[in-house]
């Protein structure tokens, strides 16, 4: 597990800023999760950092972590999980460290061909913050989704939060 971040050890009292409001919001997609718990992408590292060390707020509801753990019960994840030594209750605790629950959003005025991601727009719309997805059917969406405040795209970069 070298070379990639990990979460802060149990029992810290997490990230400064998170929770304060103070950091800029973001919503991450349950891929996108994946990526920066389990599967270690590269294109995650930014997101890590920022998240480590409270720029940023990554904002979720309940609904979003039992549709992570449902994930994590997928065959093709679980050699994933064993390969980084994980146990889904490791990505689960990372999730509540990282976190700042909130309360699920109304629709937004704009529908996600896949039903499943349409709990992130909701949330990135209500909160008018970027979503990370990689999904094709979220990012399809950008357009839509600019006038709405939302930026959406599947990796964090240095322009995330910069107005255009």
């Amino acid at each position: 597990m070298t070379g990639h971040p990990q979460p802060p050890a149990p029992g810290g009292s997490g990230p400064p800023g998170i929770g304060t409001g103070t950091a800029p919001s973001v919503v991450l997609d349950t891929n996108v999760v994946l990526d920066l718990f389990v599967f270690k992408d590269d294109a995650a590292t930014l997101l890590h950092a920022a998240l480590q060390c409270g720029s940023l707020r990554w904002i979720a509801t309940s609904g979003m972590r039992v549709e992570l753990a449902r994930v994590l019960g997928y065959p093709q994840i679980a050699p994933r999980l064993a390969f980084y030594e994980l146990q889904a209750a490791d990505v689960l605790a990372a999730f509540d460290r990282f976190a700042c629950p909130v309360e699920a959003a109304p629709r937004a005025p704009v529908r996600c061909a896949d039903a499943d991601d349409q709990v992130f727009i909701d949330l990135a719309v209500a909160h008018r913050c970027p979503l990370l997805s990689k999904d094709r059917a979220v990012l399809s969406m950008k357009r839509r989704l600019a006038p709405l405040g939302v930026w959406a795209g599947p990796a964090l970069t240095p322009a995330t939060f910069r107005p255009d």
